[in-house]
């Protein structure tokens, strides 16, 4: 499985971006230049059309002058359960289920389960210290680069954020929470 967003979470976004690229004054050439994400890639975002990587859409939003949370609605008072961003068709999910925000950073937290078969690959962030996850239930698999280790419920774990990683389930299936920091500058 790759970093694919839920259609209707891509839908919300694209609106968002088109709003604030407007309310800022950008054209969609002038937010591919400061983004690095080409024009038609970015039409086909505002559009609903493109299913694009977290990673891009951090790109897109660090240009706006904003922040993945902020664009998909989970600063302050966000919904209570958070915001549904990925799922696979054999059941997996990963919600953001809330955000902080500082001149500085920002912190994610969210809450996945992954089920056996499934697994998500984030990509490296530069500058961010390393995220941090708990299982729930079950037991993860991580891995990063050659390295592969175990969590079992209960169990914490520190993940290096400048190497992929990859999230898997280590069993049947694994409930964690995975907690990222996210320098304004990383995006």
């Amino acid at each position: 499985m790759g970093e694919r967003m839920r259609p209707e979470v891509v839908v919300l976004l694209g609106g968002r971006i088109r709003a604030v690229r407007r309310e800022r004054g950008l054209s969609v050439v002038g937010l591919a230049g400061l983004s690095g994400v080409s024009r038609r890639m970015l039409t086909q975002i505002e559009l609903g059309q493109a299913n694009p990587s977290v990673a891009t859409v951090d790109r897109i939003a660090a240009a706006l002058g904003t922040t993945f949370p902020a664009l998909a609605g989970v600063l302050g008072e966000g919904p209570p359960d958070g915001v549904e961003v990925w799922s696979a068709p054999n059941g997996s999910w990963a919600r953001l289920l809330q955000a902080v925000e500082t001149g500085e950073v920002f912190v994610e937290m969210w809450k996945w389960h992954l089920v056996a078969g499934d697994r998500y690959r984030a990509s490296p962030i530069e500058g961010a210290p390393a995220s941090m996850a708990h299982v729930l239930r079950g037991r993860l698999r991580v891995r990063t680069g050659e390295r592969e280790r175990y969590v079992g419920a209960g169990g914490s774990a520190r993940i290096e954020s400048t190497a992929d990683h990859t999230f898997e389930a280590g069993s049947d299936a694994a409930d964690f929470l995975w907690v990222v920091t996210m320098p304004r500058t990383a995006a």
